[in-house]
Parts: C-alpha cells; structure tokens; sequence
C-alpha cells in the first residue's frame, strides 16, 4: 500500500472521531466544536497532502483513485448531516450535494465500464474546497444564521455548476455504444 492510500485511510479514520466530537458539541460553540473543527482541517488537510504525494511520487492507484474521493465525500457528508440533524443546514441543500455525488459518481462508473476515465474538473475541485472551507466556517461560527446561508449558497451553487459541467463535458459517455 502507498504512502498516499495509508494518508487517506488516516482520512477514513478521522471521520468517526469527528462525528463523536461533532455528537458532543451539540452544535453549540465550546471546546467540542473547536475540536471538531481541528480534526475536520486535519482530515480536510490530508485530501491536498496525499494527491500531491500520490503525483509526485507516482503513487497514483486505483485503491487511491477510489478511497480518495470516498474518503471526501463520507467526511463533508457527516459534517452537513450533523448540521441538518441541528438545523443548521437545510435537508433540500444535503439532498442536492448528495444527489451530485450520486450522479457524478455513476456517470463515472459508466465511463469506466466503456473503457474511459473521467479525471476530477477543475469545477468539482472548487466545490470539494469550498464546500470544506464553508463547513470549517461553519463549526467556526455555528450560531452565525446568515454566515451559515451564504456557506450553504456557496456549496449548493458550486455542487450545482460542477454536477452539470461534468455532465456537459461528458455526456458523450451515457450514449456511445462503445
């Protein structure tokens, strides 16, 4: 296993501490959220650490080319579901950012099955960056109503942009034959 897998299997990991210390904060401001907020930058952080590690070093895999993607989505994913279950951030929002998710991720997987890779966008790195900063805004300042709306317009808008580009400049993939 590469150095780049075993960071994003630290990634993985993260997840549950941060759900358990998100549980514990209540989603209320204190030391929890403050903790939950650190471990979410860690785990945020290895996302950058173990790409550049996979590239530079050519440790590109297909365990990584799976994991890590995996390992974004169930960490920004637990985070927007703690803050639905505090009504923080609207279900309709989670719905549209998991249905994205749901969407990209199929569409990939056809491609794959036609012999074709559809790399990450530029856009859908956008939105994986500013969908992690928003949430860290967001355990920053959880009382904060409005900061929250103009994070959740953030990610909503960027989510929304990156489904549609990725299916714009694939959408040769759903109809070939081949």
């Amino acid at each position: 296993m590469t150095l780049a897998s075993k960071i994003t299997l630290i990634r993985v990991a993260f997840i549950p501490v941060f759900m358990v210390l998100m549980y514990l904060s209540g989603g209320q401001p204190g030391l929890y959220m403050w903790l939950s907020l650190a471990v979410f930058v860690i785990a945020s952080l290895t996302d950058f650490v173990d790409g550049h590690i996979a590239r530079k070093y050519q440790q590109v895999s297909d365990f990584g080319k799976f994991l890590d993607p995996l390992a974004d989505k169930l960490l920004v994913i637990s985070a927007m579901a703690m803050f639905c279950q505090w009504n923080i951030f609207p279900a309709w929002a989670l719905m549209i950012v998991l249905t994205r998710e749901f969407a990209v991720t199929g569409l990939r997987l056809v491609a794959v099955g036609k012999g074709k890779v559809i790399a990450a966008g530029w856009s859908g790195k956008v939105k994986t960056a500013s969908t992690m900063i928003g949430l860290c805004v967001m355990m920053g300042f959880p009382t904060d109503g409005i900061l929250s709306w103009v994070v959740i317009g953030v990610i909503v808008i960027t989510t929304v942009y990156s489904g549609i580009e990725y299916f714009i400049q694939n959408w040769n993939c759903l109809w070939d034959s081949k």
